[in-house]
């Protein structure tokens, strides 16, 4: 199905960052927070989820370069 977002099921132990670390490689950039967001309802399941949970994983938003903090001069 072209442009359908890809989705994981659940296996026995997962927690959302774990998912989040094998599909996308890397949790930093609010990656977590992402996909948190792109499914509603799932941080109730509790941090283990249950087996089979559809966990939706929308397009990584690249990270916003931080603003450099002058201390000195």
């Amino acid at each position: 199905m072209a442009g359908s977002v890809p989705y994981y099921l659940s296996e026995e132990g997962d927690t959302l960052d774990r998912i989040v670390w094998k599909h996308y490689g890397r949790q930093s950039g609010g990656l977590v927070e992402q996909v948190l967001a792109a499914n509603r309802g799932v941080a109730a399941l509790g941090p283990i989820l249950p087996l089979g949970t559809k966990v939706v994983l929308p397009p990584a938003e690249e990270p916003r370069a931080q603003e450099a903090v002058r201390l000195w001069g």
